[in-house]
């Protein structure tokens, strides 16, 4: 039933709602009700004459505020956290995707979650959004969404009660493929799937993909394959693998980006065009440019829609060079067979993730979040519950 409300709102293939967003959700949720004793409080090695104990308590209210790309998933890695760590929330979905969110409130209503423990606020971002950025009573925002509108949040605490802030904001994720990677079809499929998976709407999509110049031709080729298999389909047929875009003004977004890589002189490889408008919906073919330079708009902006800039490089030196020019720092990923240069580019990429040879890897017990103009905080694994909690210092001083 969730899946199904899933893809009704946003059109993401009716699989992966299911086997991915929900199991996502199944999953959080388990996992930070059995980490509820994992917070654990200390005692600091004062002099012997005191005891000092430090103490973990809940901020208060926690504003959730999510985005409509993974609408229940996102939420999740909020809520859950901060109810374990004994908070209330008010949870206001993206005014695109409200439906899985009321539901869930019917369910949490139903699993005995106290009133007023945990509320569901739709609206549009600039009423209901803001008004929990401003008010007084709030004591936390966690927000997933875009830079432009993290800034705003950041702005409304600084105007209100100086609340907390967390924000995982906008990405640009460099996928780096060097020439020593001997599987180039396993690289390929990654590299297609990091770009193309939920149309593109995903804050850490692969979508500059970074190849050595002696295998880019050969390398492209592969990928384009892959985006010819990912066409749009119906996102309620179980073989889908691509759906729709969330709405017709994000596909209208992504179609100016498309004619914007077009007008900056990057060459269009394969795609670019609106599919199925015979159905109505709003649907954008898998799109790749190739001749990109890094300076262009379409490789520097998140367009966030399935569009992939492929950028040639020399050496590992420029790899490193092009990947780190960005305002953004959410994720980047590279491909290689060589453990020393694994381990040497990721400590030279400014990420807060970096994958090797994968495009999206992690579980819920490793931490998430971005560097730069990415955000502010991690969500997923107990470092969760550092944004989520209070330090408090008791010190006693014996006489």
């Amino acid at each position: 039933e969730l899946a199904l409300l899933e893809t009704l709102d946003m059109g993401k293939p009716i699989t992966f709602a299911v086997n991915v967003d929900v199991a996502g959700v199944v999953n959080t949720v388990q996992w930070y009700a059995e980490a509820i004793d994992k917070i654990y409080d200390e005692i600091a090695p004062s002099d012997r004459n005191a005891l000092a104990m430090i103490t973990r308590e809940p901020l208060g209210v926690v504003a959730a505020v999510v985005p409509w790309n993974f609408p229940l998933l996102m939420a999740a890695w909020k809520f859950g956290p901060a109810l374990a760590a004994g908070n209330s929330v008010i949870l206001k979905p993206a005014e695109q995707s409200p439906l899985s969110a009321l539901r869930l409130a019917e369910i949490a209503a139903e699993a005995g979650i106290p009133d007023g423990v945990f509320n569901v606020l739709p609206g549009m971002g600039e009423t209901a959004g803001q008004a929990l950025g401003r008010h007084m009573d709030v004591d936390m925002v966690a927000f997933t969404g875009s830079t432009e509108v993290g800034k705003y949040f950041l702005k409304y605490a600084a105007e209100s009660n100086m609340k907390h802030v967390s924000l995982e904001c906008g990405g640009k994720t460099p996928n780096i493929v060097f020439n020593d990677c001997k599987d180039l079809d396993a690289a390929a499929q990654g590299s297609g799937m990091g770009v193309f998976f939920n149309t593109g709407q995903v804050c850490v999509a692969a979508t500059r993909l970074l190849v050595q110049q002696d295998i880019h031709d050969e390398f492209v080729e592969k990928v384009k394959k892959v985006g010819e298999m990912m066409q749009p389909g119906d996102p309620l047929d179980p073989g889908t693998l691509m759906g729709s875009m969330v709405d017709v003004n994000q596909m209208e977004r992504v179609k100016s980006y498309i004619e914007i890589g077009k007008g900056e002189g990057a060459e269009l490889t394969l795609g670019g065009r609106q599919v199925r408008q015979n159905t109505g919906g709003a649907y954008v073919e898998p799109t790749i440019f190739s001749k990109v330079d890094n300076k262009m708009r379409i490789a520097q902006e998140e367009i966030f829609g399935p569009v992939l800039a492929t950028i040639p490089f020399k050496d590992e030196e420029d790899a490193v060079r092009i990947a780190n020019d960005t305002i953004y720092g959410l994720q980047a990923s590279l491909w290689t067979d060589d453990l020393n240069r694994a381990h040497r580019v990721a400590r030279k990429l400014k990420a807060g993730t970096v994958n090797v040879n994968n495009t999206d890897g992690g579980d819920i017990t490793v931490p998430f979040g971005g560097y730069k103009q990415s955000g502010i905080g991690r969500d997923k694994s107990l470092h969760a519950y550092d944004k989520y909690t209070q330090i408090k210092t008791t010190y006693i001083e014996f006489k």
